[in-house]
């Protein structure tokens, strides 16, 4: 299966994809700090930071970095 096929097959059965994904990336954030969902998923850190602003997500800080020091 490629993203044009699934994308194809979501339609068929009523699910629309765009507002599908998009939901699934707020849930994202809302879990996990915004830098690390945007690190994983290819997304800017910016894009990831709005969106967890729009879901009402309360990751308001992040050190990126090495932490086990």
């Amino acid at each position: 299966m490629n993203p044009v096929s699934l994308q194809v097959h979501l339609r068929k059965i009523g699910v629309p994809p765009q507002r599908g994904r998009t939901s699934a990336i707020r849930q994202l954030v809302l879990q996990a700090p915004a830098p690390v969902i945007a690190k994983a998923l290819g997304y800017h850190d910016k894009t990831a930071t709005r969106l967890v602003t729009e879901a009402g997500g309360t990751w308001s800080r992040y050190a990126p970095g090495d932490h086990t020091r």
